[in-house]
Order: structure tokens, then C-alpha cells, then sequence
């Protein structure tokens, strides 16, 4: 799909081929819908996460955990979306040893507790070992700095996916 037939889609089509941009959040492309046509990929992007800024924070919380925690229940019990799975598979989570699967279980309880959202983080170019010691960085941070890196990442993250689908 390129961008001249995403602005030619009437909404349910569009939200239908970009609701999954943002993890279970297709309100995200049912409210960026209006800014079309879009001049580019990146101009695409920027209205979506305009749509995110403008959400209020019990919306943004709500999109936050609605991602999964990497290498978590849902990968085990394979329920991750198509692009979930690949995004932890590309990071090698879906071979984690039993030290590394304990020590994820672990950072993914000691985050929720202390967050109470998931850790989020585009793990794309990082490894198994990069991504626990991102993971143990940032469960040390404080509940405001962790609430912005989980939406820029998520940024981070939608981007990709977006270049993935439509290119550029």
C-alpha cells in the first residue's frame, strides 16, 4: 500500500488499514483521518502522534498499556499481534534462556509495580542482553520521566511500523 491510495481511503477503510499502527488503539488513525491528504509518510506520523499529544492522559495511559510486556504472558501464550511478534522475535526474546526469561519476568513485576503500565521499547537494533539493560536502567526512573519515554518510544515504534507498511 503506498500513501496515494492511504489518502484516497474513505475512513473505515483507512482506520481498517492503520488501527493497528498503535497496539489495540485504532482511535489513533479514526481521529488523524480528518488531517488527510497526507504529503508524506513522516507528515502521516506526525498527525497520529499529534492525535496522541492532544489525548488526554487517561487516553495516553490507555495506550501505553495497551502494549504487552516484551517477553511476557502474551508471547508465551502467543496472543501478541503480528507486529509485536516480530518486533520481540527481531530483538531474539523469543529465545531468551531460562536466566534471561527469569530476569525479564522480574524487571516486567518490579515495572508494573512501580508504573503500573508496561515497559515499553522499540527494540529494534537492540539485542537480548541490550534490551535488560535498557529494561534495568529505566525501572529506576521516576513515574514522569518513564510516562514520556513510553509515548516516545511508542513514537518510535509506530514509525517503523508505518514505514514498514507504506515505505518511506
Amino acid at each position: 500500500m503506498n500513501l496515494e491510495a492511504i489518502n484516497a481511503l474513505d475512513e473505515p477503510a483507512f482506520v481498517a488499514a492503520l488501527g493497528g499502527i498503535f497496539e489495540h488503539s485504532p482511535w489513533v488513525a479514526e481521529r488523524a483521518y480528518a488531517a488527510r491528504p497526507f504529503v508524506s509518510v513522516e507528515a502521516l506520523h506526525a498527525a497520529m502522534l499529534d492525535v496522541v499529544q492532544r489525548a488526554g492522559r487517561d487516553e495516553q495511559l490507555a495506550l501505553i498499556r495497551a502494549h504487552p510486556e516484551l517477553a511476557g504472558r502474551a508471547m508465551i501464550a502467543n496472543t501478541l499481534t503480528a507486529d509485536s511478534t516480530s518486533e520481540q522475535s527481531g530483538a531474539g526474546l523469543t529465545h531468551c534462556s531460562p536466566a534471561e526469561h527469569a530476569a525479564l519476568v522480574e524487571l516486567n513485576s518490579r515495572y508494573n509495580a512501580k508504573f503500573g503500565f508496561p515497559f515499553i521499547l522499540a527494540v529494534k537494533g537492540y539485542n537480548r542482553a541490550g534490551v535488560v539493560a535498557e529494561f534495568a536502567r529505566r525501572v529506576e526512573c521516576d513515574v514522569a520521566t518513564e510516562f514520556a519515554e513510553a509515548l516516545a518510544q511508542i513514537a518510535r515504534i509506530t514509525g517503523f511500523r508505518l514505514r514498514a507498511l507504506i515505505g518511506g
